[in-house]
């Protein structure tokens, strides 16, 4: 079993709309668990239960769109995924699902979110965005050649393989471009292959487009809302970061994934709020 697959692992609760999980120190950036670890865990458990809602008719068994609230950082340790069917139809079926961490005695929420769950088997897109033109991925900037002490506290990128366009990796050494876009590679390193629920942390997971703006520090994302297009092929996934806002302290970040056969299989935007690391005069 890949290191992803037992990271979004669900085992069944007490109740059908309770679910158990537990979020790995592997999987962490900074001091809280990747925001696409914990959609990928929610929406496996969302999944199972329309999978086995009683009134369910159609065979919904990939997440379309999913619109998550992030309330508190998720931290390593077990969690629960509390699932509510909110409506069955013919194409979609949709629900929400809360993923609560307990503290002190206390479930702390860590994010919420409302997701339509279809189905993709058979996907004739008649007009699609064209895929970014990048060097291959060994001519790309590995996640390995980051500082020691940025990937000291990133075991995420143990996982990930990352593999940035030199074109837009210029912030990494103190020189962004300032065009706010960041483009790139993704596969997981134990190369195992892409489906729906890994597009979730797919659109999740490169450095903030901020750091192209010279804005280096925390960017927690406020609301996030994802389509997922198509299964994907297997092999690399290419995705493109970009943004043209940034006001009172916010912006937005808009990413694009496409497959190995240059189809276009997921895009998100999400708000982001931009903590810029404080400098000493």
């Amino acid at each position: 079993m890949s290191e992803y697959d037992e990271a979004i692992r669900i085992d069944p609760g007490g109740t059908p709309a309770t679910r158990h999980g537990a979020f790995s120190e592997g999987w962490m950036i900074g001091n809280a668990v990747n925001g696409g670890v914990v959609m990928a865990a929610a929406l496996t458990a969302l999944g199972q239960h329309l999978s086995h809602d009683p009134t369910e008719t159609t065979l919904h068994v990939d997440p379309v769109v999913v619109s998550a609230y992030f309330m508190t950082a998720s931290q390593p340790g077990p969690f629960t995924a509390s699932t509510e069917v909110m409506r069955t139809g013919r194409l979609l079926s949709t629900g929400e699902v809360s993923v609560s961490q307990d503290l002190d005695g206390q479930q702390v929420e860590r994010m919420r979110a409302i997701a339509s769950f279809g189905n993709l088997d058979d996907v004739d897109a008649s007009r699609q965005s064209t895929p970014p033109d990048l060097p291959p991925p060994d001519e790309c900037v590995s996640s390995e050649q980051a500082p020691p002490e940025f990937l000291a506290h990133s075991s995420f990128l143990d996982r990930v393989d990352l593999r940035l366009d030199p074109a837009t990796a210029g912030w990494a050494v103190g020189r962004p471009s300032m065009q706010g876009q960041i483009r790139g590679w993704l596969r997981l390193r134990d190369h195992r292959e892409p489906d729906t629920t890994l597009l979730a942390l797919a659109l999740d997971a490169f450095p903030p487009v901020a750091f192209d703006l010279g804005l280096y520090g925390w960017t927690p994302t406020l609301e996030f809302t994802g389509h997922i297009r198509r299964r994907p092929a297997p092999g690399w996934l290419q995705v493109v970061l970009s943004t043209e806002n940034y006001a009172g302290g916010m912006l937005e970040e808009d990413a694009r994934i496409w497959d190995s056969g240059g189809n276009l299989v997921a895009q998100s935007r999400q708000l982001c709020g931009v903590r810029p690391l404080r400098t000493t005069p």
